[in-house]
């Protein structure tokens, strides 16, 4: 039996942020991993010679926990063009900011997508959630984003086009049932920072994370079985005790170690990626199609965006899916390169298929007025993570930094 100050279980974004925390508050944690690499669900797998992100993901330049966690120059973000290419009449319209690109004012006005009432209230939006703190969004009262959008007076045909493909893919649901009071507070991130990638794949996040940590902190491959007062059990066989704990994993692994039966309710989505001779975009933004009965929901190049991505000369294609309930990895991928060769043309039928992510429990569902978990259990058992809280890298940063709080008594 070993005795520790702080064990953490969980080395991912929340495990990672709290470590960071106690650190500076002279606690030294252990933190505990299963798996044989930090990240939890922000990985980044090497196949080919391309970088595979676990599901498409990016990083909000604007997040006040990772402005306070991260140091942005060392991971060498590579940026999104601001707004989204819109799939529409068999043909793409741009869709930018128009305060961060001026010289698009005209394209995006005069584009298909939406009225000019409708474009002219994304700009009032964006200057009323500018001014409005983080903490804000979360204490209004809430409705699911769909009637927000609707009561805020946007057109169906501007919902349809825009809202439901673009937030649709960030909340990974297509119905946007998601809490309008996450949607303001996103919106926010979007029209006050950048959308990025780190140029060594989102896993580099994690990663400089977890180089902050002393020596012998961080045990990776050590899976813990249970826990009883203040021991935590491995799955080895040996039991380490601790005088505080921090449960930090994802939600069903946290049921499980703190004995809930929740029945929790999920957004499933599927990545799949393509390797290529060329880029099928000619801009460096997202694509996006409002036809949901489709399966690609939205498409990237990341290699256009961090050419790291991808060999040399090559590219790299990220399709994303979402609410696929009944998965068929062969016929999805056949269904892809049908839609997208009438989207590109016949070269999609000589890309080739690198790997298929299927993740069907990436979010918590998020609806509107959901009560704030207590993230202290007990007198010496705490629990962090986006779960506990709201759905992004964010969340995750700021339950573990509010536990590391608690337990350094601030």
């Amino acid at each position: 039996m070993a005795n520790h100050e702080v064990i953490i279980i969980g080395a991912g974004i929340a495990g990672l942020s709290c470590a960071n925390y106690l650190l500076h508050f002279g606690v030294t944690p252990l933190v505990l991993e299963a798996a044989e690499a930090v990240g939890g669900r922000v990985r980044t797998d090497k196949v080919d010679g391309y970088l595979l992100d676990r599901g498409f993901q990016i990083l909000l330049t604007a997040y006040p926990e990772a402005q306070r966690l991260l140091n942005y120059n060392t991971l060498a973000l590579k940026s999104f063009r601001s707004g989204a290419l819109i799939r529409k009449d068999n043909a793409f319209s741009v869709i930018s900011d128009p305060f961060k690109e001026p010289a698009q004012v005209f394209k995006t006005l005069f584009s298909s997508v939406g009225t000019l009432v409708d474009k002219l209230k994304v700009l009032q939006l964006s200057n009323n959630v500018s001014k409005e703190p983080t903490e804000a969004f979360f204490h209004e009262r809430a409705t699911d984003t769909l009637t927000y959008l609707r009561n805020y007076g946007w057109s169906d045909e501007m919902i349809a086009d825009f809202f439901k493909p673009f937030f649709g893919g960030v909340f990974l649901e297509n119905e946007l049932e998601t809490s309008s009071n996450f949607f303001r507070f996103i919106f926010k991130q979007f029209y006050t920072g950048d959308a990025v990638i780190p140029a060594g794949g989102m896993q580099a996040i994690p990663e400089q994370m977890a180089a902050k940590l002393p020596p012998h902190t961080l045990r990776l491959n050590t899976k813990v079985e249970k826990i009883e007062g203040n021991k935590v059990h491995l799955s080895d066989g040996k039991t380490l005790t601790a005088k505080n704990i921090v449960v930090a994993t994802d939600a069903r692994q946290a049921d499980g170690l703190l004995g809930r039966n929740l029945k929790r309710e999920y957004n499933v989505t599927t990545c799949t990626y393509f390797a290529t001779e060329r880029s099928p975009l000619k801009e460096k933004m997202l694509a996006l199609n409002p036809n949901r009965l489709s399966v690609v929901h939205n498409l990237c190049v990341p290699s256009d965006i961090a050419p790291s991505y991808a060999p040399e000369g090559k590219a790299l294609v990220s399709v994303s899916t979402q609410g696929l309930e009944l998965f068929d990895e062969k016929k999805l991928t056949d269904r892809i390169v049908q839609e997208l060769t009438s989207w590109f043309g016949d070269e999609v039928k000589t890309w080739k298929h690198l790997r298929t992510y299927h993740i069907p429990e990436s979010l918590v569902k998020y609806p509107a007025n959901v009560p704030a978990t207590n993230l202290k259990i007990s007198e010496h058992l705490y629990e962090c993570g986006d779960h506990t809280s709201y759905p992004s890298l964010n969340a995750a940063m700021a339950t573990g930094r509010a536990v590391a709080d608690m337990i350094a008594g601030i």
